[in-house]
């Protein structure tokens, strides 16, 4: 098996023990909404996302069969978003997370998460393909399906109020306002869903990065100087954990680029 490209900062300050994972739980799933787990193996492989052992946690999730789906997920998503440089092997990686997903969320019609993760690799996915193929095999309503369950399913769940932000400004960029109406996409829904999220996870960095890319692909050159503050407010966001870390490393490269 490959191994996969490893965190590249220090990751001392992002490591938990069971105690501290704990009283941190909150914070570290703002985004998400993922309920602390009971099981304590379920504990451990989600610390080790957080340390930024993705490939390790992508592992220990899997070997937890249905509890350690979403783990595995995530893990494997981030990686692929952020650290594996084959563009090849990150469409692979997300076709894998969006077959999982779309099983587990089969099995457990009531778990947002697995909603979520459907939606988000297929998306992910849907970018690395042509726009034609991308609709011939009518990957935005599924996407768009997906997540509007999530949130139906977990109204706090703010990245998938980020997520359906992004797919409705993706969505009039590409296609333009009237054929992206005309599939269900709005870019008022889409700064509306951006807007919700800020809300729900004030200290997202994510959210902030989404949404100046949003209001880029939007409304163009005249939204410029607010993208370019959520741009700057990303990079002074304190991550607690690696992914976060991963974001506001963007933030700061997108900044570095101006």
């Amino acid at each position: 098996m490959t191994n996969w490209t490893a965190f590249p900062f220090d990751a001392a300050g992002y490591i938990y023990g069971d105690a501290t994972l704990s009283i941190h739980w909150a914070r570290l799933h703002q985004g998400d909404a993922e309920p602390l787990a009971e099981d304590g193996a379920v504990r451990s492989a989600w610390a080790l996302y957080h340390a930024g052992r993705f490939q390790q946690a992508r592992d220990a999730g899997l070997a937890l069969g249905d509890a350690g789906v979403v783990i595995a997920n995530k893990a494997q998503c981030v990686h692929a978003d952020y650290l594996e440089t084959s563009e090849k092997t990150r469409l692979a990686m997300f076709l894998e997370v969006a077959e999982r997903a779309e099983a587990q969320a089969k099995a457990r019609p009531e778990l947002a998460s697995a909603r979520y993760w459907l939606a988000y690799a297929l998306g992910r996915h849907g970018q690395g393909v042509s726009v034609a193929r991308a609709l011939a095999l009518d990957m935005d309503a599924k996407v768009k399906a997906a997540l509007e369950a999530a949130i139906a399913l977990s109204p706090r769940h703010a990245d998938a109020h980020v997520a359906l932000g992004a797919f409705h400004a993706e969505m009039v960029d590409r296609l333009g306002t009237a054929a992206a109406k005309a599939r269900g996409a709005d870019a008022a829904i889409g700064l509306r869903m951006f807007k919700q999220a800020l809300a729900l996870d004030p200290d997202s960095a994510t959210a902030r990065i989404e949404y100046a890319n949003g209001l880029v692909m939007l409304e163009g050159d005249k939204r410029m100087k607010e993208a370019e503050q959520l741009y700057a407010d990303a990079a002074a966001c304190k991550p607690l954990d690696a992914a976060q870390r991963l974001d506001v490393e963007r933030a700061k490269a997108e900044l570095a680029d101006e």
